[in-house]
């Protein structure tokens, strides 16, 4: 197993999502979190086309070295099919999976919600054998079932799906469904655009078919009450979480494949563990760890090498 970079920076993704739900926590029990959403969804938006735009104002030769050709700039022109294909992942991957996602967390607990979300590597590996983008081997197979295992070990005890979650636990399955599809769907676009350009460009359109969703709770909000300590979590959140997690999964997703990549989703709950052991001072107990090492271990059978009929 070669470590590369994308690999390290793919932990550096689940070290921030992990952690992020600790930061936001304060922040939920001030401001409705569809309202939250929103507003960090804006921030993010905006910080990816600006982003977008400032790289444009660089010298041609700038454009095309390094990180900008590999990851920030698009030389390819918009052509109408793409502008349906960013379409399709705006509705997918941000209006139904930030609105479902963040509604079905707010109706059941984080117990239930980690467990639904550990079942996305599984579901995009068998999503992506069934359509041929990639022939999954068998030890990725085995490395995703012993990472869902590990997460039932690490909050399976604390997991009732049904009864009065079970709306809440319905809407995390489909946002899981939706980030599948997205993750998987961006590909074809990102052999002609940047992971930026993906991400920005999908969430920008995403967020405007979102806010009229969400209207009932952003009129709600005491907006001139909220603390500065809650702005500064909007601006971190929407800057790490998204701009700078989304462009980072998604150059992976280019780089190593959508399957792969997903499989690095279920060190966040380990991260949120052990986030919440450190700063919260919940207990983290025999059981967590040994839940966490077959995350650990399952995440790396993954990296051992697996046939793609597609190669980059």
């Amino acid at each position: 197993m070669h470590i590369r970079r994308i690999d390290t920076l793919l932990l550096l993704t689940t070290l921030i999502w992990g952690s992020n739900y600790a930061i936001v926590k304060r922040a939920f029990a001030e401001i409705d979190p569809q309202a939250f959403n929103a507003v960090r969804l804006i921030v993010a938006s905006t910080v990816f086309l600006a982003a977008m735009a400032a790289i444009r104002t660089l010298p041609p030769n700038r454009r095309s070295e390094g990180l900008f050709a590999s990851v920030l700039y698009t030389p390819s022109p918009m052509a109408k099919r793409d502008l349906m294909g960013f379409v399709g992942l705006a509705i997918v991957g941000t209006t139904l999976y930030q609105y479902w996602f963040v509604g079905g967390l707010a109706r059941t607990s984080v117990a239930n919600a980690a467990l639904i979300t550990a079942l996305t590597p599984v579901l995009i590996a068998f999503i992506s054998a069934a359509v041929g983008e990639e022939r999954v081997a068998l030890a990725h197979w085995l490395g995703a079932l012993l990472s869902l295992a590990g997460i039932y070990t690490v909050v399976g005890p604390g997991v009732h799906v049904g009864g009065t979650t079970w709306t809440g636990d319905l809407m995390v399955f489909g946002a899981i469904c939706c980030w599948s599809i997205y993750t998987l769907g961006s590909r074809p676009l990102m052999t002609r655009h940047s992971p930026v350009a993906v991400s920005g460009v999908s969430m920008a359109i995403g967020t405007v078919l979102y806010l009229p969703a969400v209207l009932p709770h952003i009129r709600a909000v005491a907006w001139d009450r909220v603390a500065f300590g809650t702005w500064f979590v909007i601006v971190y959140s929407a800057v790490f979480a998204l701009c700078i997690s989304y462009t980072i999964w998604y150059a992976a997703v280019r780089e190593i494949g959508s399957a792969r990549t997903s499989v690095y989703s279920n060190l966040v709950p380990v991260v949120a563990m052990a986030t919440a052991a450190a700063f919260l001072h919940e207990p983290l107990g025999v059981r967590k760890i040994l839940g966490a090492a077959a995350v650990l271990v399952g995440v790396a059978l993954t990296r051992v090498k697996m046939v793609n009929p597609n190669p980059e």
